[in-house]
């Protein structure tokens, strides 16, 4: 659910540079000015009687006038002026800071040249993940009480901590800090729905908690679903919800879960999801990972009266891309952009391939530490082709869709995984399963605290 290419939708890197004009010195006139010999002081010594009152006027005036020319030829000097044009792909500081980094910046531009973030003009992808024992997640899996088992990773066993501590810092620019009342104030009275599968759920409870500390418990509320959960800020009159549709188009695993080989796509239709979707403000989704059960899926257009007898194969793109095609065409007809917003979250990449950070084949992303230092890696459970199709596909939208862009950032993040400290099946694992990672460890899934906190960070950046 990914695309590496950007749409007009997507956050297209900056272009703007800044320039200073430097002033020749020989233009400055010199530090000291001696009006000694100023033809209306020797008048004034020349002339001993008293002067009319309008020759004073005149000679104070002209002292007045040559004081404030002084003044302003070297406040002029004393500055540069700066110029934007469009003609580089990094922008430099912007000359009014608004926070003492940036005043820092201002003193020494050679150290950071990020601006401040602009969805439109910063590159969120590239950038770099800094270690910073200093910023303390906002909650812990103890802490918040939503967080399912599947990503309570501390509460599981997990002893290390540094992978809550690392940022995400683009290139481009300086990404703003999750502000849990910001959030709820651009919520209030609002409806926000996540939509898509684990991964999205995975987001979805990150969010909610987020912000849930700040609300006492009288004010808030959590009604939890097997499809739709809805957490409720009652003081802001606010809603975050999170409803289950893992293709975002109908299937016969939507609710009951089949092995790989039963599911069949019902490529053509979103009407069972999309009433739950109609009557949002801002509509969240995703949808990726299902998809890559095998090279071919079963696709049905129609009813599924007919059981297994009426389906067709279809490449995984090719199947991927109809059934984008009929999530976009429902966007497109029923959502009005001046009332409702629309967010894609591309595609969380999978570590299930340790050999593609060069470390043994088999333990996945078991016992990892940290994140992968490589600049532009890109390991093998992110699939370009898929990117692709999604890019495609959201090029030819009516409806602005604003593309959270986290795969890329995300790919460095082996470290962050649930790993061996997780559950299946609704239950934890065994020692015994602990210890044979190659089969148990989940590297799809990632910790609460952890990775989707940075991607609400950069959603809370473009709200």
């Amino acid at each position: 659910m990914g695309e590496e290419g950007s749409s007009h939708h997507s956050i297209a890197p900056a272009h703007t540079l800044y320039s200073t004009v430097e002033l020749n010195s020989s233009h400055a006139l010199p530090p000291t000015m001696s009006f000694a010999a100023s033809p209306s002081t020797i008048m004034m010594k020349t002339y001993r009687g008293k002067l009319p009152f309008s020759i004073i006027t005149v000679i104070v005036c002209s002292f007045a006038f040559l004081a404030l020319l002084y003044t302003e030829r070297i406040s002029f000097l004393s500055s540069s002026s700066t110029l934007k044009s469009k003609s580089c792909a990094r922008r430099g500081v912007v000359a009014k800071a608004k926070d003492k980094t940036t005043e820092k910046n201002l003193e020494n531009p050679e150290i950071d040249d990020r601006f401040e973030f602009d969805p439109e003009e910063c590159n969120i992808a590239n950038g770099k993940w800094v270690f910073n024992r200093s910023v303390k997640p906002l909650y812990t899996d103890r802490s918040c009480p939503y967080i399912d088992m599947q990503f309570a990773c501390v509460r599981n066993g997990r002893l290390d901590f540094d992978y809550r501590h690392w940022e995400w810092q683009p290139e481009d620019c300086n990404l703003p800090r999750f502000k849990p009342e910001l959030a709820l104030k651009k919520l209030r009275g609002k409806r926000l729905v996540f939509s898509g599968d684990s991964l999205q759920r995975n987001q979805w409870e990150s969010f909610v908690c987020m912000i849930e500390w700040t609300i006492p418990p009288e004010k808030k509320s959590m009604k939890r679903g097997r499809v739709r959960s809805v957490f409720t800020a009652k003081e802001y009159n606010a809603t975050i919800e999170f409803f289950w549709a893992p293709f975002l188009i109908e299937s016969n695993t939507d609710i009951n879960v089949l092995e790989p080989k039963k599911r069949i796509l019902k490529v053509d239709s979103v009407a069972n999801h999309s009433k739950h979707w109609e009557g949002a403000d801002i509509l969240a989704f995703n949808t990726y990972v299902w998809w890559m059960s095998g090279l071919r899926l079963k696709t049905l257009w129609g009813s599924f009266a007919n059981g297994e007898e009426g389906y067709t194969v279809l490449d995984t793109p090719v199947a991927y891309k109809v059934g984008l095609k009929t999530w976009a065409n429902w966007i497109d007809s029923t959502i009005n952009p001046n009332k409702t917003r629309v967010f894609f979250t591309t595609m969380s990449p999978i570590h299930t391939r340790s050999q593609d950070w060069g470390k043994e084949d088999g333990l996945k992303c078991f016992n990892e530490t940290k994140p992968v230092i490589k600049k532009k890696f890109w390991g093998s459970g992110s699939d370009k082709k898929m990117m692709s199709v999604l890019d495609g596909v959201l090029k030819k939208m009516k409806v602005p869709v604003t593309v959270l862009n986290i795969t890329q950032l995300s790919e460095y993040r082996i470290d962050a995984h649930s790993s061996i400290y997780t559950e299946t099946g609704g239950r934890l694992l065994t020692d015994e399963e602990k210890a044979d990672p190659r089969h148990y460890a989940d590297c799809i899934h990632w910790c609460l605290p952890g990775v989707p906190d940075i991607w609400n960070q950069i959603f809370l950046a473009h709200l």
